[in-house]
């Protein structure tokens, strides 16, 4: 418990944990959430001055009745057939938003694909594969960590799949 408290206090989240102790490099971006605005990822992206296709989205998804996360740039859209194929299954439908904060660790809007409560299998979209670095949520609104998709590939054992649609 104590050990949770100073990750807390020292401003990190167990996906910065999740980084710093798999000797990742990465470089944190904060900046300064608006409830308002109307989605997270394209927040991000205009907040850092980043081009939406290298800021990446984290979605969990019900792939025949087990949790997925989806990863996909924040200028598209999660294609759940493709998803599903990618992973061996049938049928795609988002996972319940209560479910899915429930499952990861984080709320809403701060779901990172790194240090989730429980590790779910996950698919990248792979045209991340075309950046040198990539963002993904930090595990909190308003933070975003930079990283090569080589990196968040290997700790989230992810497949790499075209799972996203313009």
């Amino acid at each position: 418990m104590a050990k949770k408290q100073k990750q807390q206090q020292s401003g990190g989240t167990p996906a910065t944990v999740a980084l710093t102790t798999a000797g990742v490099p990465y470089e944190l971006h904060a900046y300064d959430h608006d409830p308002a605005h109307p989605s997270y990822g394209e927040e991000a992206a205009e907040a850092m001055g980043v081009s939406p296709d290298r800021v990446f989205k984290t979605l969990v998804a019900d792939v025949d009745g087990t949790l997925t996360v989806a990863v996909v740039p924040v200028a598209g859209q999660l294609d759940l057939k493709a998803l599903a194929s990618a992973v061996g299954g049938k049928r795609a439908t988002m996972a319940d938003p209560t479910l899915a904060e429930r499952t990861t660790g984080y709320v809403r809007g701060g779901i990172s694909p790194l240090g989730q409560r429980k590790k779910l299998r996950t698919v990248l979209d792979d045209s991340a594969t075309t950046h040198p670095t990539i963002c993904i949520s930090a595990g909190r609104r308003g933070l975003e960590v930079e990283l090569s998709p080589k990196d968040l590939t290997s700790l989230t054992q992810a497949v790499l799949a075209p799972i996203g649609r313009a």
